[in-house]
């Protein structure tokens, strides 16, 4: 079973796994400003609250970079978990 069944069945556990990342990254902001915590989320808040807009502008951009990069890799690793996809 570990040998035949498990690559095949890690695809919709690396699917989810992706997508939670993508919640991380949303989560941090309201994470950091209801338990007072400094950081990313806590200052793109503050950056929010004084319309502080090249703040805003640039943890956006990270923000998506780290979702687009993460369902990257996710995509990339349906092609070493299952014989079946191939990336040409």
């Amino acid at each position: 079973i570990m040998a035949h069944a498990f690559k095949n069945a890690l695809l919709p556990i690396v699917t989810i796994i992706g997508l939670q990342l993508g919640g991380v990254f949303s989560g941090a902001v309201l994470t950091e400003t209801i338990f007072g915590l400094a950081g990313v989320g806590r200052m793109l808040y503050e950056g929010i609250t004084a319309r502080d807009y090249p703040v805003i502008q640039g943890f956006t951009l990270v923000i998506a970079f780290g979702y687009v990069a993460v369902n990257l890799l996710v995509d990339l690793s349906y092609a070493f978990f299952d014989p079946r996809i191939r990336l040409e």
